[in-house]
């Protein structure tokens, strides 16, 4: 790929996400850190997607930059999980700190192609962070730090020993006293190095702390936790489609009819055809729900500090309904697809049961019953989620 996008970028991430479709099932035996991938993504320019044109980015709404995710997803969640949190924590800058902060962090992200990765965790309090003479220590242990390996700029929490206050930082990953541990070995979402991090003794510069206006403390910094559900939005819708096409190939070209089916091709059989069918009206629902979140999100974007308390609810209500149904589909179509394929499909060389292990991994670590229950409060009530780091 080119230094600099001279393509659109709906096609760079096209032979993007055929190029990682190639090796992707080599990769998910292999897990680790998916260098080359990486690499390849700084060389697109699609790093950059979600930055605004005035500081050297292409100024994409969130609905275009969700789509790319949806799309590595298709093929590769962890690719697609670790690039839809680079710029997650790119918003996350922007939300959390004042202009002479982030601006310069978007602008040298556009220009030398920086990845950034995740050591925020705010429900791992193991990090502590201690008052020092004109700067702060950080000091402690961080799990599911997504996307820190290979990573130029890392955003990483801990608690203030006094105050217990949670305090979020952006800094450089090679600042010395990080160490990222290789301890990742999860059944799915394996090439997302979401092992744990250790801080030993960080320096970290006033500067460099998101304070100002601070972790969900008004409505529109308060979008920063719906801006990661929804990620998880495309990146569970994603992976459910492309668990579809692969049971789609597979059933049309290599499955066998039941013998008692009556039929001579697998595809023909009526059972598979019903459940195609189910698959069917599962996604299409999941993409409308989905389309409607994102756009609901991009509007609150748009209106900034003016984003009130009630309309940043109604806009985590539309997420969390797409959460919880590309939830329920996604896990529906990938583990039930092994129906309308048979038994010869289960081989280990296909890994075809991926998109299940990466989809239920993910979903775990953000239980669907509690969106459930917000989405209850909503509707019996008419009372809208409130804000969390999940909510």
């Amino acid at each position: 790929m080119p230094d600099t996008p001279s393509l659109p970028y709906s096609q760079i991430t096209e032979t993007l996400a055929r190029e990682f479709a190639a090796t992707a099932v080599e990769r998910d035996i292999r897990g680790g850190t998916p260098k080359a991938e990486r690499d390849a993504l700084r060389r697109s320019g699609l790093l950059s997607l979600s930055i605004p044109t005035a500081y050297g980015g292409q100024g994409l709404n969130w609905a275009q930059v969700l789509e790319t995710v949806r799309r590595f997803a298709q093929v590769d969640s962890s690719i697609a999980h670790v690039y839809g949190f680079h710029h997650l924590l790119l918003a996350t800058v922007r939300l959390f700190s004042r202009p002479d902060q982030w601006e310069p962090w978007l602008e040298q992200t556009a220009h030398k192609h920086w990845f950034w990765g995740n050591a925020l965790n705010p429900l791992d309090t193991r990090t502590v962070v201690r008052h020092r003479e004109g700067w702060y220590e950080f000091s402690g242990k961080k799990s599911f730090c997504s996307g820190a390996t290979d990573s130029e700029m890392l955003v990483a929490s801990g608690l203030d020993e006094h105050s217990q206050k949670l305090l979020i930082a952006a800094i450089p990953t090679s600042r010395a006293g990080i160490t990222l541990n290789e301890d990742w070995n999860s059944i799915g979402q394996r090439q997302t190095d979401s092992g744990s991090a250790l801080f030993e003794k960080v320096r970290v510069e006033a500067h460099e702390l998101l304070l100002d206006p601070g972790p969900l403390s008004t409505p529109f910094s308060s979008l920063r936790p719906l801006l990661a559900q929804l990620i998880f939005v495309h990146l569970f819708l994603g992976l459910a489609e492309g668990a579809f096409e692969q049971a789609r190939h597979y059933t049309l070209n290599e499955s066998r009819p039941w013998f008692r089916s009556g039929v001579e091709q697998a595809g023909q059989d009526p059972y598979t055809l019903l459940h195609y069918g189910e698959f069917f009206v599962g996604l299409e629902s999941v993409r409308l729900l989905a389309s409607h979140a994102a756009q609901r999100f991009d509007e609150a974007w748009s209106r900034g500090a003016a984003l009130d308390a009630q309309q940043r609810g109604q806009v985590a209500v539309a997420i969390a309904a797409a959460k919880v149904a590309s939830s329920r589909v996604g896990l529906e179509v990938s583990s039930r697809f092994f129906e309308t394929t048979g038994a010869r499909a289960t081989h280990g060389a296909l890994r075809l049961d991926r998109f299940w292990r990466n989809l239920r991994t993910q979903s775990l670590h953000d239980p669907v019953d509690y969106k459930l229950k917000e989405l209850g409060g909503w509707a019996l009530h008419g009372e809208v989620p409130a804000p969390s780091f999940y909510s």
